[in-house]
């Protein structure tokens, strides 16, 4: 055994997978995982729980996998995370605990987000589930948004004793990891749907079908439901275009309406709700939206191409994701950038005008600004335009809150130790305060909201 480099982990070979929407990694094997776990130092200033938005004990469960204890494991993993099964598939813990993990500096890091989806899946196949309050001490939270913030601030409350009810404003819990992430990274009815249940069978009750600000307001759970506190963890849901000619054209998404159609309405297997499937697709951006959606059109038949204006070194999506989509065929036209969508005489999209970009100063972001060639315009043929910009917060939660202030952005203002508002007893975390992130920081961000809302009560 080298151990300086990670155990192989299993893949669907690119020509397969790029075909269909089952699952790529295909996961460690127990002896696979007892030989990774061996790898870890056990060092005793661990740096790798620093790194990680929860404060999982990363070297504790470690150590539980070399010995073969995966159900112990579990429990010290389920004691930080109520979605180990989820952060182990879609975090970037190559920026976070791998990132900072001791035995990177001479050789690979420990494969610590496989570790993480290994013992959960392990303990998902032999019925193990985290354990639940014996008692409530009858305080009443409410949560809005099923998604990794809510869940688990609901989850974080519900193990000390709090009556938690989540609203959900779709007809499915779990935000964007049933909505967004597709299928072949995140399994909707295999993984997500067993998260969500293990936080249900904690206490937490999750109504769907309620729109916060519509169906009923925080001022009415407050005054008129019986509720003392509330956590917005509503998510980023409102996507962010261009603004340039023909973005109104048939055929041109925004990527959270291409994967929400294509995820939570399946889509993909020709349900009831269609999706146009282009012949051949631009996706519009870098980030890890804009993979998905890549690699989500890719399976559904089409030839494309990822847009985006700055060059591969700047590219901010992860280095998995954009390794995958190289692997499946995806084509990265990098360095240029959309100035019109072209339409035909129906209104549809028949291609792109692109301009090339050069390099210029770093920006704000630290990543160097793009800047426009003079003349250097040129079209490219296209029937479908996927913009994966970003998102903001839906500004329907704020707009009917008394009391609630926002930035500039449209963000609630919460602050990051506790996830306090201007507010009483109202509290938010993740994409609702800080825009468009990552699930483990949502996560981050609903366990600090819960601790903050435990002291609120503790301090009245």
């Amino acid at each position: 055994m080298d151990v300086l480099k990670r155990v192989p982990i299993a893949e669907q070979e690119p020509k397969v997978r790029a075909k269909n929407f089952d699952e790529v990694c295909l996961g460690y094997t127990e002896e696979e995982a007892i030989e990774e776990a061996k790898r870890c130092l056990n060092c005793k200033n661990p740096r790798c729980v620093a790194g990680c938005p929860v404060s999982i004990n990363i070297p504790a469960f470690i150590h539980e996998v070399t010995e073969g204890n995966f159900e112990k494991a579990y429990e010290i993993i389920s004691e930080s995370s109520a979605l180990p099964a989820v952060c182990g598939r879609v975090c970037p813990q190559e920026t976070q605990c791998e990132g900072v993990c001791i035995r990177g500096i001479k050789g690979e890091p420990v494969a610590i987000g496989k570790l993480e989806r290994f013992v959960a899946d392990w303990a998902r196949k032999n019925g193990i589930a985290p354990k639940k309050a014996e008692t409530k001490n009858g305080h009443k939270v409410a949560i809005i948004g099923a998604g990794p913030s809510g869940l688990t601030c609901a989850g974080d409350l519900a193990k000390e004793g709090y009556d938690v009810t989540i609203f959900e404003a779709l007809h499915e819990a779990g935000g964007v990891l049933v909505y967004g992430i597709p299928e072949f990274r995140l399994p909707k009815d295999e993984v997500v749907a067993h998260e969500v249940a293990n936080v249900e069978a904690l206490g937490v009750k999750i109504d769907t079908d309620v729109i916060i600000g519509k169906t009923l307001t925080i001022d009415q759970l407050l005054n008129e439901k019986g509720f003392e506190a509330v956590f917005i963890g509503s998510g980023a849901g409102l996507p962010r275009f261009m603004n340039i000619p023909g973005e109104q054209l048939n055929g041109v998404f925004s990527a959270n309406e291409f994967l929400t159609r294509n995820n939570l309405m399946k889509a993909f297997k020709d349900q009831d709700t269609p999706i146009f499937r282009g012949k051949k697709v631009v996706v519009v951006g870098g980030g890890n939206v804009a993979m998905d959606a890549a690699r989500t059109a890719l399976r559904l038949g089409a030839e494309v191409h990822v847009v985006y204006r700055r060059s591969m070194e700047e590219l901010p999506a992860r280095r998995e994701e954009v390794h995958h989509a190289e692997e499946e065929g995806i084509i990265f036209d990098l360095l240029q950038n959309p100035v019109e969508v072209l339409g035909d005489d129906d209104g549809w999209v028949r291609g792109v005008k692109l301009i090339k970009m050069e390099l210029g100063e770093p920006d704000d972001s630290g990543r160097r600004r793009p800047v426009e060639i003079p003349g250097s315009e040129y079209e490219i043929d296209c029937d479908t335009v996927i913009m994966s910009l970003g998102t903001s917060p839906n500004p329907l939660i704020s707009s009917t809150t008394k009391g609630l202030d926002v930035n500039k952005r449209g963000c609630i203002i919460a602050k990051e130790e506790n996830g306090e508002t201007s507010k009483t007893g109202v509290y938010a975390g993740g994409d609702a305060v800080t825009g468009a992130a990552t699930v483990i920081l949502a996560m981050g961000a609903g366990k600090a909201a819960a601790k903050g809302i435990m002291d609120y009560f503790a301090a009245k």
